[in-house]
């Protein structure tokens, strides 16, 4: 297969071979657990059950509300003692809603596991991408992003091409590389159960050829009904192949628009780990409860990979791998070019949680002070997004926020690139990160503003409507009054001119009355006139 190479990167050291020296380790259930109600990109969810309840393994504890959101469910079981803010593993180190269990040590599922789907091929789809919903499966190479959504493209996009991302670029990480020498039978699974739903023509299955292991584990593994549809590829380990972007480039040659999803491209891409997780849901019935974390660095006597319960504390698992070595000073989550500080490592691990980095002041020594720019265009040259990294560094510094985003601040990937060749020591992404926090901080308030000026334009015109409505109301019952009135005054001229008619008639009655009393005489002279009259007209004769 002819591979591509995506602009700038960097040729890294792996500083994975401690890690993989050691099989997966399975930890057992902590003294407690700490689960957070917001472990994905998107709306967090609500807690459903209470303190003092007792919960079941695999019982949902979080509900989502929204569409882009994901389940929360218990590790194991236990009682729920507390539902507050606690400490979460997040840049800005603020505290969020989490759920604390006391484990009861039964490690029951009561009723809460959902029926395995052995049949799940034969399964309607939308079915399927319930299941998930109901599994509270995320993307578990690092952004959490729900997969049910992800694997429910819009009306009429057709997805034809699955990219599974095993570069597992960043230094030190090693989780995806043990999940594939461990594990590859359930990730094929998954790959199966999500080519079905996304109605696929081919898989572009890439591993990095540091990780001839995973690779050789894959490649014996690999169903033979799946050999015309998936296709393993091996891609060189340039920093950052593992980002999405970078991955479609270098397998086809594309590129995602600025602003873009790889569905645009009719490709979908995910990480080894999210079809594990897909396969233990739908075949298993098993929701998201743990995953493995990659616990490295000159930090820890004994680097390895562990599977960790959602919710265990960082401390639980740094000591699971032996424990800190002496003279430790930094705690990192994610790798040492992407990941950041923490400074508490009694928070939990997350759905999003891949590596635990320990390290000591002689293994990061300081940079020394930041100095100015010098124009040297080595951030650009390294840049895999084709960026700009110096105009964006002067933009942000300016706070010229609308001037930032003509140089594609959001198609930045945050990869760190600019600021490991920077010879001035300007911390690049932070400057990034400042102006993105600051822009989506703005565009919030906007929001917040467009709504309450529209609720104000609706009041007024509800206002408006109801005067208006309120007059004609009045105008109404004005001209109903009036013609009220004014039929009174015809209904009075008819009963004048009755009264006068009757009058009429009465006095021509009476007339008539008298006319009655002179009769007889009348009626003679009559007769006599015309025995007068007829006697003349015979003497005529």
């Amino acid at each position: 297969m002819q591979l591509h190479r995506f602009h700038g990167g960097l040729k890294l050291a792996d500083e994975t071979d401690a890690s993989t020296a050691e099989p997966v380790l399975v930890m057992g259930v902590p003294a407690k657990l700490t689960v957070p109600l917001g472990q994905h990109i998107g709306e967090a969810t609500e807690a459903c059950v209470q303190v003092g309840d007792h919960v079941t393994k695999g019982q949902r504890i979080g509900q989502s509300k929204g569409y882009i959101a994901a389940h929360v469910h218990a590790p194991t079981s236990g009682k729920v003692v507390d539902i507050d803010l606690y400490p979460v593993p997040h840049p800005s180190g603020l505290d969020a809603p989490c759920v604390v269990i006391e484990p009861d040590g039964h490690d029951d599922w009561g009723d809460a596991r959902m029926e395995p789907w052995l049949d799940w091929d034969t399964r309607d789809l939308r079915a399927l991408r319930q299941r998930l919903r109901a599994g509270g499966i995320v993307g578990l190479g690092g952004a959490a992003f729900p997969t049910a959504v992800k694997l429910n493209p819009r009306a009429g996009q057709r997805i034809h091409t699955l990219v599974v991302n095993g570069a597992e670029c960043e230094p030190y990480i090693s989780a995806d590389d043990m999940l594939l020498r461990t594990a590859p039978e359930a990730v094929f699974e998954g790959i199966r159960i999500t080519a079905r739903l996304l109605g696929v023509e081919r898989v572009l299955f890439a591993v990095e050829d540091n990780m001839p292991e995973a690779m050789r584990s894959l490649t014996e593994t690999l169903p033979p009904e799946l050999r015309d549809l998936i296709e393993l590829v091996s891609v060189p380990s340039i920093y950052p192949t593992g980002g999405e972007r970078q991955l479609i480039k270098v397998l086809t040659g594309q590129e995602v628009p600025s602003g873009g999803l790889p569905a645009d491209l009719g490709m979908v891409c995910h990480n080894p780990g999210t079809f594990k997780a897909i396969c233990d849901t739908v075949i298993q019935g098993r929701p998201l409860l743990s995953r493995i974390v990659t616990v490295t660095g000159p930090g820890v006597k004994h680097p390895r990979n562990v599977e960790a319960l959602l919710g265990t504390p960082f401390a639980d698992v740094i000591e699971a791998a032996g424990g800190y070595a002496e003279g430790v000073d930094r705690l990192v989550m994610g790798g040492p070019m992407m990941g950041f500080a923490v400074h508490d490592d009694s928070i939990p691990v997350i759905k999003a949680t891949n590596c635990l980095l320990a390290t000591r002041p002689q293994d990061t020594p300081d940079p020394g002070p930041v100095m100015p720019c010098i124009r040297c265009a080595e951030c650009a040259a390294v840049c895999p997004a084709q960026l700009l990294p110096q105009q964006l560094y002067w933009q942000a510094k300016a706070k010229d926020f609308d001037a930032i985003q003509d140089y594609g601040l959001f198609d930045c990937i945050e990869c760190g690139c600019c600021a490991y060749v920077c010879p001035s020591n300007i911390p690049l992404v932070q400057y990034y990160r400042y102006a993105k926090n600051e822009i989506w901080a703005r565009e919030k308030e906007r929001h917040k503003s467009d709504i309450a000026r529209e609720r104000y334009e609706f009041r007024q015109e509800r206002i408006e409507r109801e005067e208006r409505e309120k007059a004609e109301r009045l105008a109404k019952k004005k001209a109903a009054l009036k013609n009220k009135e004014a039929d009174g005054d015809k209904q009075a001229a008819i009963q004048a001119a009755l009264e006068r008619a009757q009058k009429k008639k009465a006095a021509r009655a009476e007339e008539s009355a008298k006319g009655s009393d002179q009769a007889p005489g009348s009626e003679t002279t009559r007769e006599e006139t015309s025995t007068t009259n007829d006697t003349r007209d015979r003497d005529d004769r």
